[in-house]
């Protein structure tokens, strides 16, 4: 991969409404070359979605996050993969990571109510062969997502100038 094209992909990544005009004028590109690249990462699954980074709390989304760590044990011939499809292909979970460390799996669920994300866990995550133990930790306040600071406060920089 070519340093432009690696800059095309954090230009996306950081503003996915950046136009492949405004990329080519950014990069001294011609918008055929951006929208040729564009149109084959996405055809190659490189590009997979396009995201905004809705602030729900602004609009006074009550919506519950959870981050469940999960400990497995990996199947014969699929390992761990068998067992985070079936957790990732829940509405709820939108995020599945494999771990280092204490647990296997890190699994961000969301649900309308403390009650409805412990039912999920309860009833549909903790019932399926080979999940050993789940601990659940429930998200308070979110300060920073995608990159974004969410908290409007972003305009100054308020860290400290180190000087040698």
């Amino acid at each position: 991969m070519t340093q432009r094209e690696k800059q095309i992909l954090e230009i996306l990544e950081n503003d996915s409404r950046t136009g492949a005009e405004q990329i080519a004028i950014m990069l001294g590109m011609d918008v055929a070359e951006v929208r040729a690249k564009i149109a084959e990462w996405e055809a190659q699954k490189i590009i997979i979605k396009y995201n905004t980074i809705v602030n729900w709390e602004k609009l006074g989304d009550d919506t519950v996050t959870a981050m469940i760590e999960v400990k497995i044990a990996p199947q014969r011939d699929a390992g761990y993969d068998s067992l985070a499809e079936r957790i990732y292909r829940y509405p709820e979970v939108k995020s599945v990571l494999l771990m280092s460390g204490g647990y296997d799996l890190a699994v961000l669920i969301e649900g309308q109510s403390l009650k409805e994300v412990a039912m999920f866990v309860s009833e549909k995550l903790a019932t399926i062969d080979g999940v050993q133990s789940t601990g659940t930790h429930f998200v308070l306040k979110k300060y920073k997502m995608g990159g974004v600071i969410l908290n409007g406060k972003h305009e100054d920089d308020k860290r400290l100038v180190i000087t040698p």
